[in-house]
């Protein structure tokens, strides 16, 4: 079967932000996952099925602190990329609120190919870990919307305070 489509082409922006910390993989990983909780799913569905509202929702679903982060999904790479001949420590996640992300989705559904956004940590040797992010307002500014742009600021700040409250230095493109 095949399908009449329209193409379009959207280049995008994008800032990757990397920050190597004088701490060992498996303890900057037990803060980050700590620190941003997995997604209570259950919770989530239970919700959906007694009819919540917004409210309620995205408050019930929020992650701790000022950051209101959660973990939609991680992945552990270092058992495959092992078997490739590759020992490093690495674990990815992608990371968001449902509040942030649904005042971009009302303006543009392809906002959610940026929210949740991507987290990476590797070890580096010598207790030393690497934690990469896209910085997330970079590819949102591309959708020439000053909604979507404002909410992906929003997603800066909280990516910043969340770095804070691990111990790390807030990166100078996610300053308030």
């Amino acid at each position: 079967m095949t399908y009449r489509a329209t193409e379009r082409l959207h280049p995008i922006e994008g800032t990757r932000i990397e920050l190597e910390a004088e701490v060992p993989f498996a303890a900057l990983r037990a803060a980050f996952e700590a620190e941003v909780p997995e997604l209570d799913h259950d919770l989530l569905r239970r919700l959906l099925e007694s009819g919540a509202d917004w409210t309620t929702l995205t408050r019930s679903l929020a992650g701790p602190g000022s950051h209101r982060l959660v973990r939609f999904w991680s992945g552990d790479a270092t058992a495959a990329m092992r078997v490739g001949g590759i020992d490093v420590p690495g674990v990815g996640y992608l990371v968001g609120d449902y509040a942030t992300a649904a005042r971009m989705y009302r303006h543009d559904a392809s906002t959610a190919l940026y929210a949740p956004f991507r987290v990476e940590l590797h070890a580096a040797g010598e207790g030393r870990t690497v934690l990469s992010a896209d910085q997330p307002s970079a590819p949102l500014r591309g959708f020439g919307n000053n909604k979507i742009t404002q909410a992906g600021y929003e997603l800066d700040r909280m990516l910043g305070d969340l770095l804070e409250d691990l111990g790390l230095p807030r990166p100078s493109v996610l300053r308030r």
